[in-house]
């Protein structure tokens, strides 16, 4: 697994300020003793430079990975935690450059030995969870990664049941398009049948009036008939 950055800022970081807390105790030690500190002051504060440019670093990484969620809100606490010991040290440290604070010797006694190397407990951690406590930083690293593993499967999870029910509105959307196309198709034939119905209907009236034309004219016929016969039978 490759080392994790910011991890490796920070070990960075913490060596600088030890070795700044040596200068500044080297440098009180020749001033005791009268002996000229020039090229030890341009030293410490090119360190001091460095050891600030460090530090915003690794609140730069340590912002990125809590805003993409590549470590929990836990861990991202407790680097805060150790984000925020070493920005006191600075301050401590640069005190004691300009003569203003602890002995620089004090200072580098609390910073992080060998023991709170990678691998090794914390010792800068306050009220460490339960969950952590006792482990290095390479078994908090597996741990988070276990659980950002976890969180990728759950939302590859929710990603398919998303992607399925997506296609179940493509296929019920389809299934009304055919319905649709029915129920047009079956007006379009109604309407036809209406048409038909309603031709139909005009004839039958027509042939209706026909015929009852004819009627009327057989009855006349046959009424002019009965007059002649009548008119012409002799009578006695």
């Amino acid at each position: 697994m490759a080392p994790d950055p910011w991890f490796s800022t920070y070990d960075s970081t913490c060596q600088i300020a030890q070795e700044i807390a040596e200068k500044i105790q080297q440098r009180n030690q020749y001033e005791r003793k009268g002996e000229k500190t020039t090229k030890l002051t341009v030293t410490i504060r090119a360190l001091l430079q460095n050891l600030k440019e460090k530090i915003a670093l690794l609140k730069d990484l340590l912002l990125r990975a809590v805003s993409t969620h590549q470590i929990t809100q836990l861990e991202g606490d407790r680097r805060q935690n150790l984000l925020d010991d070493l920005i006191t040290r600075e301050r401590l440290l640069l005190a004691s450059f300009k003569n203003e604070g602890a002995e620089p010797d004090l200072i580098r006694s609390s910073l992080m030995s060998e023991e709170a190397k990678r691998g090794a407990p914390n010792p800068w951690l306050f009220e460490e969870p339960e969950e952590t406590r006792g482990l290095g930083f390479d078994e908090i690293r597996q741990q988070q990664q276990k659980i950002i593993q976890e969180q990728d499967a759950g939302l590859d999870a929710l990603s398919s049941i998303i992607s399925r029910q997506k296609q179940m509105g493509q296929e019920i959307g389809n299934e009304l398009d055919e319905q649709n196309e029915i129920i047009d198709d079956l007006a379009n034939l109604v309407e036809n049948t209406d048409e038909k119905l309603r031709t139909e209907t005009r004839r039958v009236n027509m042939v209706d009036r026909k015929s009852t034309s004819c009627g009327m004219i057989m009855v006349i016929l046959l009424l002019l008939v009965a007059i002649v016969v009548v008119a012409v039978w002799p009578t006695n």
